[in-house]
């Protein structure tokens, strides 16, 4: 298990821009979102295209709370790692980087959004969409 991850350094006002837009609170809350939007996306990022690491830093505990080994499990679900890859900090660096640009461009035209509408935003299009399934 990693200690900690930084975001890119053009994340870290993206951070609290979105922590303060959603009125999340903690700023931990927008990287955990951020990491669960971008792995919805069932998307496999490329460890090539990793930014920089010059932005906010989240330790393991703060990031994940109770929770790290749950959220590990669906990381290396998602990649087939086992839990002990070298690489699974890389990964969740880099899906709370695409997570929280995916984020900002959902909500850039809504002036009045929380966190509580984005979620109720999202969750009813995952209804939608395992509807069609």
């Amino acid at each position: 298990m990693f200690s900690s991850i930084k975001t890119s350094r053009t994340n870290k006002e993206l951070v609290t821009q979105l922590t303060n837009k959603l009125n999340l609170g903690a700023e931990n809350v927008i990287a955990r979102l951020a990491f669960s939007f971008s792995l919805s996306r069932e998307r496999k990022l490329n460890l090539s295209d990793m930014k920089d690491s010059g932005g906010k830093e989240y330790n393991n505990k703060v990031l994940f709370g109770n929770y790290a080994d749950i959220y590990m499990a669906v990381l290396c679900v998602h990649y087939s790692l086992y839990k002990s890859d070298k690489d699974l900090s890389k990964y969740v660096k880099m899906h709370i980087d695409d997570g929280l640009e995916l984020i900002n461009q959902e909500i850039a035209n809504k002036d009045s959004i929380t966190g509580n509408d984005f979620l109720i935003n999202e969750i009813e299009k995952g209804i939608l969409n395992s509807e069609k399934i």
